[in-house]
């Protein structure tokens, strides 16, 4: 597998990992309008393959306009098409991303102490994340969207702390790619271990259940999780995106 091919392979899996309950194919591109605050779940993308981009892009705006909402373009360093046609002042660049990638084949098999795997999101854990994203109703409700709407295998890890849970994070097993996302601390928590140990608990379930390789995304800016992350083994990085957003409609 070449690397441009591995990258794909790994982009792929991490729209999988992250559905949108609202998206559709327009002219080879991937528009996604989920609602709540993620810009992975509200933006256009491209897919493998995709062709010229502005006829997608004419279309993604007139149809964000429609919703009421600002147009958002993902612009992944492995298919740059877009970003010519959006470089001007009306759409800023945010949010610089790295894709992490590491090997699976060393993981020690020892079980992660003080750390629980499930099958389903608890509600105390639902409720580590909408507090740690200060998410409002609606956005509470498009992320518990977006777990009904996966269609690979799972798992939703919590750290143990006193008291209740120190750190979440979930696993979505695509092929042999384990995708880590939504890890989370409560701030008073942070700096304590517990994310680290969230992470590599899902790091053994991938593992034992088939995963020969996990990756992540990461905002480069960061500085915290990804020294977080290149402790856990995430040092290879496959290429990067940012987001080109749109101002807000009038």
């Amino acid at each position: 597998m070449t690397d441009l091919e591995q990258a794909w392979r790994v982009e792929e899996a991490c729209l999988n990992a992250w559905p949108s309950p609202r998206e559709l194919l327009i002219h080879g591109y991937l528009l996604r309008a989920a609602g709540g605050r993620s810009k992975r779940q509200n933006s256009v993308t491209p897919m493998r393959g995709s062709g010229a981009p502005g006829p997608a892009i004419e279309a993604a705006r007139a149809i964000y306009e429609r919703l009421g909402r600002r147009a958002i373009f993902r612009i992944p360093a492995i298919a740059p098409q877009m970003e010519p046609l959006l470089s001007h002042a009306d759409f800023a660049v945010v949010d610089e991303t790295c894709t992490l990638l590491r090997a699976l084949d060393d993981l020690p098999a020892v079980p992660e102490p003080a750390a629980t795997v499930a099958a389903v999101p608890g509600e105390d854990w639902l409720a580590v994340r909408d507090a740690v994203n200060h998410a409002d109703a609606a956005a509470a409700q498009v992320f518990r969207d977006t777990v009904a709407a996966l269609s690979l295998p799972r798992a939703f890890a919590a750290a143990v702390a006193e008291g209740g849970i120190g750190a979440i994070a979930f696993g979505v097993l695509d092929g042999g790619c384990l995708v880590i996302e939504a890890v989370a601390t409560p701030e008073p928590l942070r700096g304590r271990g517990h994310a680290r140990r969230a992470v590599a608990a899902l790091l053994r379930w991938g593992r034992a259940e088939g995963a020969r390789a996990a990756c992540l995304q990461v905002v480069a800016a960061n500085t915290p999780a990804r020294a977080l992350y290149r402790a856990l083994g995430f040092e290879r990085e496959l290429y990067r995106y940012h987001y080109r957003v749109g101002p807000e409609p009038g």
